[in-house]
């Protein structure tokens, strides 16, 4: 088991679902976690080294500047509505990822 791997995924998944957290409930320190969450999955992908790690790490900082504005706009501005369409484009971004995780695990030799 590629245990790097395992937490890149785990960390993209995180990241996703705290995000639809600050989309169920807006708090301040949901999107904190989200944005910190995604911030930590980022690094994790820097030093990989697979088929289609730049994309993977391309969609990581796609969510990265989504979500980090997303926590400036509704702490410093209150924009509620605005922190909420970053925050969306940041799901997106994480549903990308997880889409091109799974087409590189499908692309991947399996020795048994």
């Amino acid at each position: 088991m590629n245990w790097g791997k395992v937490f890149y995924i785990f960390f993209t998944l995180m990241s996703l679902t705290t995000s639809a957290a600050f989309l169920y409930e807006s708090s301040l320190v949901a999107l904190f976690i989200a944005g910190s969450v995604n911030v930590i999955s980022t690094i994790l992908k820097i030093g990989v080294r697979n088929i289609l790690s730049a994309e993977l790490l391309a969609g990581s900082l796609v969510a990265d500047l989504h979500l980090i504005p997303a926590f400036f706009v509704f702490k410093f501005y209150g924009n509620e509505s605005m922190a909420t369409g970053l925050v969306i484009g940041a799901v997106v971004a994480n549903l990308y990822t997880i889409f091109i995780s799974m087409i590189e695990s499908a692309k991947e030799k399996v020795d048994f």
